[in-house]
């Protein structure tokens, strides 16, 4: 990602509708979690720093390539950040109860498969997997190119990668549709040319709470939505690679 948009990300994520609809979603599917975390691809660290805020009995981790966001994570966040890539990061076999991975295997300097197959490594058996993807290859958009997101997934193809690597108790689901209208006028009328400006940028207080209310009532709604801006999954680290089913 460009320098540029982790300053955007580092000043955003505290407030942004979007980041604060992602980091409540992840809260809520680490809820059972109790002992060690890992943030893979941890960004500018804001994330972790609600995770440090609300839930104190986490010992919260960071992994991040990128050596000025890996900086500001540690500062933002005050959890231990190691710089590393998600496709061979430093830790020893076992060392996680879960690990949550945000918008990162996207990103054209990840290999999905072997990414999660060190994730698989990584988590003590029974942990659990958390994961956020940019869904649906024709909401490709100039946005995906300023953040380098070389893909983005649909449901059963973020389900077939987490089988492959050997994960079970697969969920997942779309997220962001009652604001994906929005997302398509937006992206694919108004700034579908290579040079658009960052999705990422300030809005006005009232737009952002207005944007930010849309996304808490869906999830009130009941019935799974069928398609979406995101796909959010959760999986769980089995005993063994082999034999493993949903």
């Amino acid at each position: 990602m460009e320098t540029a948009e982790y300053s955007l990300m580092d000043a955003a994520e505290g407030a942004m509708w979007w980041y604060r609809a992602l980091h409540v979603r992840l809260l809520h599917e680490l809820s059972p979690v109790r002992g060690r975390l890992l943030d893979a691809g941890c960004g500018t660290g804001g994330f972790l720093a609600v995770v440090r805020s609300r839930r104190r009995d986490l010992e919260t981790v960071g992994l991040e390539l990128n050596e000025s966001a890996a900086l500001r994570a540690a500062e933002k966040s005050e959890s231990y950040i190691v710089r590393g890539s998600v496709n061979q990061p430093p830790f020893p076999a076992q060392s996680f109860d879960a690990i949550v991975s945000a918008d990162v295997l996207c990103h054209q300097t990840v290999s999905p498969q072997e990414a999660l197959s060190e994730f698989f490594r990584l988590l003590r058996p029974g942990g659990l997997l958390v994961l956020n993807m940019p869904a649906h290859e024709w909401l490709r958009s100039a946005h995906d190119r300023r953040v380098l997101n070389a893909r983005r997934v649909t449901r059963r193809s973020l389900h077939d990668m987490l089988r492959k690597s050997g994960f079970h108790r697969i969920r997942t689901r779309s997220w962001n549709s009652l604001l994906l209208p929005l997302m398509i006028l937006r992206r694919k009328l108004f700034r579908r040319h290579q040079e658009a400006a960052s999705d990422v940028a300030p809005i006005s207080p009232w737009l952002n709470m207005t944007l930010y209310g849309v996304s808490a009532l869906e999830r009130w709604i009941p019935i799974p939505m069928p398609i979406g801006g995101s796909v959010m999954a959760t999986a769980i680290r089995g005993p063994a690679r082999q034999g493993n089913q949903q």
